[in-house]
């Protein structure tokens, strides 16, 4: 892995924040998956950042020349942004589509319809781990459409003045290896599956203290847990070291099946944000449309989930889609 200017937005924030706990609470991050963030950051670095005690964050004489670069190279970075989008805004074509999206099974849908009915428009992505991230390129007008996910009844970034959208309601599922006994059933019990190793990828919000919780329910306290690619995920989970948290709406690899756990223990929200007072307003319903139409058409590409849809009707898209209108 290398050094990211999201690493140094990290290290900026934390400073600022003068504590990690603050820190986390301003990301939308849980505690521990920031401190694992700064773990790896340090590691690449090869040395502490923050010297860290009941007082706080304060940063070592590494963490200060970091600071001190980062304080430099982050608003040259925004401009630079700034004037390239400026640039390439006169001499865009009137008619384009800006998509941010979370991991999720409805971008490339989305993107497929919308070039389909508007064949003359440019359309362009930008994909991220962090809603936050996204929702602020959208009240900045970097973007038009958010695709953001959030973990159960959790609500998306508040702060941007965006409404938003419930596309669909998501159970969490778990990748195993395809010859486990575990294969042959319609649903697993979470608590059978204690003793293992899990494997995650990266996200903001709250979802590790969900999934901790939920195991709490189920009796037990969680062993390690990797945050690691779509692909090591699935490489985890093949060899057996570790069940692979996924959305239901995963498309079959080799080695590994994708069980329901059973009760639904996690729940995941996807939604559609935009900026209400932009012009790409006047088209958020019909890309709420699409993505909805997207996810119907991934869920039922995958045989088990479409089966478990049919008898868990509180789930999948949301027939009539449920406004959540944040104010700026």
């Amino acid at each position: 892995m290398k050094l990211e200017l999201r690493h140094l937005r990290v290290v900026c924030a934390i400073a600022d924040a003068g504590s990690l706990s603050k820190a986390s609470s301003l990301l939308g991050l849980a505690q521990p998956a920031l401190t694992a963030q700064l773990h790896r950051i340090e590691s690449l670095l090869g040395g502490k950042l923050f010297e860290r005690d009941h007082k706080g964050a304060r940063a070592t004489p590494l963490g200060e020349l970091v600071l001190e670069r980062a304080r430099v190279l982050l608003p040259a970075f925004s401009r630079l942004q700034e004037d390239a989008l400026r640039l390439v805004d006169d001499n865009m074509p009137s008619e384009r589509y800006r998509v941010g999206a979370v991991n999720g099974p409805m971008l490339g849908g989305v993107v497929h319809r919308i070039t389909e009915s508007h064949p003359g428009a440019h359309v362009s992505t930008q994909v991220s781990w962090s809603n936050e991230e996204l929702a602020a390129a959208v009240a900045q007008g970097r973007l038009d459409y958010v695709l953001a996910a959030v973990c159960g009844d959790a609500p998306p970034p508040s702060e941007y003045g965006l409404t938003w959208n419930v596309i669909a309601v998501d159970p969490i599922f778990v990748l195993i290896p395809d010859d486990h006994p575990f294969t042959l059933l319609d649903e697993v019990e979470l608590g059978q599956l204690k003793d293992m190793q899990w494997a995650v990828v990266p996200g903001d919000g709250c979802f590790g203290e969900c999934f901790v919780a939920a195991c709490s329910r189920a009796g037990f306290t969680p062993r390690t847990m990797y945050e690691v690619d779509i692909n090591s995920c699935i490489d985890l989970a093949a060899s057996g070291d570790a069940v692979a948290l996924c959305q239901p709406t995963f498309r079959r690899a080799p080695g590994v099946v994708a069980i329901p756990l059973a009760g639904a223990p996690l729940r995941w929200r996807h939604l559609i944000g935009w900026d209400p007072e932009s012009p790409a307003a006047e088209f958020a319903p019909h890309v709420l449309r699409y993505a909805g139409e997207a996810y119907r058409d991934t869920a039922e590409r995958n045989p088990r989930y479409a089966a478990w849809l049919r008898t868990h009707r509180d789930f999948g898209v949301v027939r009539y889609h449920s406004r959540e209108t944040v104010s700026p």
